[in-house]
């Protein structure tokens, strides 16, 4: 038989591999029934699968911080930033500077190609029911675009509403979107204020007659802008997902152009169903503001 420079079988576990632990006695590799591999931000991948597995963390729990990782895993911690990256990027652990790193609330499921309200688009199955909030940042009156008056088909002069609203899913600021809406079609709706927390297409709805039967979407990965990302609370270099749509009623008059702004570590998008129609200019660097 020939041994290794160690004295041992090839093969065999050395004095650091014996047992699964590492010469600091707290890293056990393969977590997860991942095999082992040579890469050192792998390893700090498995220890905090492990730290969360056993202590049986949940979403919003606290993880050890950079050196201590660093300590438990025997690596740098240029090679503890390397792993929690690649752990926030697959939505499982989430940073906040100044405060420490969290295991996340799984991913939420996002339909939109649902029509109807936020809520209505946000999948169920196995994820738990989430608690939607709605903080109502503006409405204002004005001159929409060339590209909205495109897609809404109404005259280069027409007025429409821009209404600005944020949306927390339990409590965490989820959603950031616009609907710009013809005055034409809804002319008192700066009265109806008080009522742009609820489900703005059951409003519209109930007082203009305006049922969501079709949408089309554009979506694209960006980044957001300063004001975006301190609404979305979101860490420097995030990302966010940009859902642009019409919806338009059973007889094809469109009624609102929305944007609607995802944290792109929160969410993961559902699609199904078939193009017969296509009312929406290409996306890009098209004006979609109200002034």
């Amino acid at each position: 038989m020939v041994l290794d420079p160690g004295g041992r079988p090839p093969g065999s576990p050395g004095p650091d591999e014996a047992g699964g632990r590492s010469r600091r006695g707290n890293w056990r590799p393969g977590v997860g029934g991942r095999p082992r591999t040579s890469l050192l931000y792998e390893r700090v991948v498995d220890l905090v699968e492990q730290i969360i597995a056993d202590q049986e963390l949940g979403p919003g729990d606290m993880l050890p911080s950079y050196t201590e990782l660093a300590d438990r895993a025997g690596v740098s911690l240029i090679t503890v930033r390397r792993a929690l990256d690649e752990l926030e990027r697959a939505g499982r652990v989430r940073r906040h500077q100044g405060l420490g790193t969290f295991v996340a609330r799984p991913r939420i499921v996002a339909e939109p190609t649902r029509t109807g309200s936020l809520l209505a688009t946000l999948a169920t199955g196995d994820q738990p029911a989430a608690r939607l909030q709605t903080r109502v940042l503006g409405l204002q009156r004005g001159q929409p675009s060339a590209d909205l008056c495109q897609a809404l088909r109404i005259p280069r002069d027409s007025e429409a509403w821009q209404l600005r609203r944020l949306r927390l899913l339990d409590g965490q600021p989820a959603v950031l979107e616009s609907s710009v809406i013809p005055v034409a079609l809804a002319p008192e709706l700066e009265a109806m204020v008080g009522r742009l927390a609820g489900s703005l297409y059951d409003l519209l709805a109930a007082e203009y007659g305006l049922v969501d039967s079709y949408e089309e979407q554009y979506l694209e990965v960006l980044a957001p802008t300063q004001e975006e990302a301190r609404l979305l609370e979101l860490r420097a270099r995030a990302q966010v997902v940009r859902i642009r749509g019409l919806s338009a009623d059973e007889t094809g008059l469109p009624f609102d152009c929305f944007e609607q702004l995802y944290p792109a570590h929160q969410f993961v998008f559902a699609f199904s169903g078939s193009a017969t129609r296509q009312l929406l200019p290409a996306p890009g660097n098209r004006d979609w503001e109200v002034r």
